[in-house]
């Protein structure tokens, strides 16, 4: 049965994590950098954080040097922001096109955050593709 995965870039890129051929490896992330795109199949911007959400989070995050990523994280409400985010028609698309991807293949969600160490919007993502897919 297929599954929904997720990783970051420097995991691909260092070939810690390695999909398979057949899989269906996403970006969602705004703006492709670092050479993200060299790992991926396609980038779903829609999938990654409004850039108000994104631009915020990084002013507060730059303002506030004693601010861990997590605590600036929560400062901006970023998750709850986010969910809204993905209740958008646009974003809603999107998923429904990676879960018609699912029903035959596993699909990656790739960004840049290594979750060991901080929150991402990715696992918010994968968790409302699974709600959403086990309906």
């Amino acid at each position: 049965m297929p599954e929904l995965r997720d990783t970051y870039h420097a995991a691909l890129q260092h070939g810690h994590v390695t999909p398979a051929d057949e899989d269906l490896v996403v970006g969602v992330v705004r703006r492709p950098s670092y050479g993200i795109e060299n790992h991926l199949d396609e980038n779903v911007p829609e999938l990654a954080p409004p850039e108000d959400l994104l631009s915020e989070f990084k002013t507060v995050a730059d303002e506030r040097d004693d601010l861990t990523h997590d605590e600036a994280w929560d400062r901006v409400d970023f998750g709850a922001r986010y969910r809204d985010h993905l209740r958008t028609d646009s974003a809603r698309t999107a998923m429904d096109d990676l879960l018609a991807e699912l029903g035959s293949r596993d699909v990656w969600l790739v960004c840049y955050e290594n979750t060991d160490n901080k929150r991402c919007h990715r696992t918010i993502l994968r968790d409302v593709l699974r709600e959403r897919h086990d309906r």
